[in-house]
This record gives structure tokens, C-alpha cells and sequence, in this order.
């Protein structure tokens, strides 16, 4: 399941929640949301833009279940907040195709050197996983397209 990025949602947020929050604090920070906005929930004599504003609340909230209250999907959305942080917090010196790095058969690894005279480096088995890497001696990232 790919996110969408733009002017994307902090999911936690709309929970009222942290990355660090247990499965079942997660589950409970929805529950208590669901209820207080549930449509079913709401007075008869709530103003109509009001009650509109509750359902948007509602439907954000179920969203932010929906992909945090599965381990899958979570886990997606968290490596990808880590990779917008990332790409906000550290200088990203290139963008280049692992095609482009050295090949190693024997460790299984590709490699780039860096301009510091450090190496970037990703194993086989993460490089469908990984898209920005690090210089294991500078504080330089690549962007594997």
C-alpha cells in the first residue's frame, strides 16, 4: 500500500498518539475518538456545520486506524515519516541508481564512495526496502532511485 506524500497527515496526531505507543494504546486512543465522534454519537441540536466538521473528524480518525492499526500498513508509514525526516534533516548530496554502485557477490553488498573518502553501503537483501543511505563516516546522504 503506498502513501500518499503530499501535505500527507501525521496519522499519530490525528490520534493523539506517539510512534512509541504500544498496539493496544494505539487501539485504545481510537476507540476513545471513535466514540466522541462517532456520527451515531452526536445531539440532535449540534449546528449542521458542526455536525459536518465531526464526520471529517470521524473519517481522519478512522483513516489514522486503518493504517496504524495494522502492523503491515504501520510499519510502511512509519519507515516512511523516518525517510521524510530524514531527507528534511540531512544534507542529500546525490541521487544515483544501484545499478550505478560497486557489486559485491561475496558480502552481497553495493557500494558508493562518498566524497569524505567513506563508503555508503546496502546489502542486497535491503535494497528494495531502502531509498536514502548514509555515509558511514559524514553526515552525507544518497537518494537510490
Amino acid at each position: 500500500m503506498a502513501f500518499e506524500r503530499i501535505n500527507q497527515k501525521d496519522w499519530y496526531k490525528v490520534l493523539g498518539a506517539k510512534p512509541s505507543d504500544s498496539p493496544a494504546e494505539l487501539k485504545r486512543k481510537y476507540q476513545k475518538l471513535a466514540l466522541l465522534y462517532h456520527p451515531d454519537k452526536q445531539e440532535a441540536d449540534v449546528a449542521a456545520g458542526e455536525v459536518e466538521e465531526r464526520v471529517q473528524r470521524f473519517m481522519e480518525i478512522a483513516q489514522a486506524w486503518k493504517i496504524l492499526g495494522n502492523e503491515e500498513t504501520k510499519k510502511e508509514y512509519d519507515l516512511q515519516q523516518r525517510e521524510d525526516n530524514l531527507t528534511k534533516e540531512w544534507p542529500l548530496h546525490e541521487q544515483i541508481y544501484l545499478e550505478d554502485m560497486s557489486w559485491n557477490e561475496d558480502e552481497q553488498l553495493y557500494t558508493l564512495s562518498c566524497r569524505c573518502g567513506g563508503n555508503y553501503s546496502v546489502f542486497k537483501s535491503e535494497s528494495k526496502d531502502v531509498s536514502l543511505v548514509c555515509c558511514d563516516t559524514c553526515s552525507l546522504v544518497i537518494e537510490i532511485l
